[in-house]
């Protein structure tokens, strides 16, 4: 095997290539190729594609050709792979506390994870002036952005953020975004809901536990890689993931019922078989 077939299956001190995977990705997405686009120039099935992308496994003949489509090196995608891997995904309590003392720093916070531009903001959201340059000035101080000249900005973290589950902002905003999410018929354009309620084995319910790890985890990816889109592109989408052992109320109070029944029924059939032989007695 000569070294340009060999997989990059393995860390390098340039860029781990997880990170090398993501950076070379969004330089695709920026240039607006698609897997079936990428598989015709590389003459591969789009699945191979799919799987190349998506475990790191690749030559690195394959990872120059794959640069190349993307207009970029793998130079530069080391470099944007080295940098990502830095930033941190969970913030300290108290930068979460003051995003969730002021809503409109949580929402200028999120947008910009999101990918927008302090211009789009100002554009779309009632956060512009004077008041759009002290929030980020707040930002700033926080270290979650790094306020440049021109009010853009660079972020001090990662864009996939993990909101701690016991944190401050979930406890304000946790259960009203639920609340929201879910008050709709979820019947019109982009919408999906699904419910289903099944009798799984333990084997069962961890694998069915890791599908969703990985589907949020592609989920994340994606809105990474869209972030590079201009907004009137992008989309504001809800995805909301969720298993827990669950019975519902009415099933429940239907057993609860059940179970009372037979409690009776046994507690009945003891006496009776008490009054036809007497000779057994109480402590029988």
């Amino acid at each position: 095997m000569t070294r340009s077939d060999t997989p990059m299956d393995a860390p390098s001190p340039a860029a781990n290539p997880a990170a090398l995977m993501d950076a070379l990705k969004r330089a695709l997405r920026r240039q607006g190729l698609t897997y079936a686009a990428v598989a015709a120039r590389m003459r591969l099935s789009e699945a191979s594609i799919k799987r190349m992308l998506s475990r790191g496994r690749l030559s690195l003949a394959q990872l120059l050709q794959l640069a190349e489509i993307a207009g970029t090196d793998v130079a530069e995608l080391a470099r944007q792979a080295k940098g990502n891997a830095r930033l941190p995904r969970t913030l300290s309590i108290e930068q979460e506390r003051a995003l969730a003392a002021d809503p409109r720093l949580l929402l200028l916070f999120h947008l910009l994870l999101g990918g927008r531009s302090v211009a789009e903001i100002a554009r779309d959201f009632e956060l512009r002036g004077t008041a759009c340059t002290l929030l980020l000035a707040r930002l700033d101080r926080l270290g979650l952005i790094e306020l440049l000249p021109a009010d853009r900005v660079r972020l001090r973290v990662a864009q996939d953020v993990a909101w701690r589950s016991d944190g401050p902002v979930r406890r304000r905003y946790g259960a009203q975004v639920l609340r929201e999410f879910l008050h709709d018929r979820f019947d019109g354009e982009r919408t999906l809901l699904r419910f289903e309620v099944r009798e799984l084995s333990e084997a069962s319910i961890e694998i069915l536990r890791r599908k969703l790890q990985r589907l949020a985890a592609e989920v994340a990816e994606l809105a990474e890689l869209d972030a590079e889109l201009p907004g009137e592109r992008r989309h504001s989408v809800g995805v909301a993931l969720a298993m827990r052992p669950w019975v519902f109320s009415i099933a429940e109070a239907l057993k609860a019922k059940a179970d009372a029944a037979d409690a009776a029924v046994d507690s009945t059939g003891r006496a009776r078989r008490r009054r036809a032989d007497p000779a057994r007695g109480e402590g029988s």
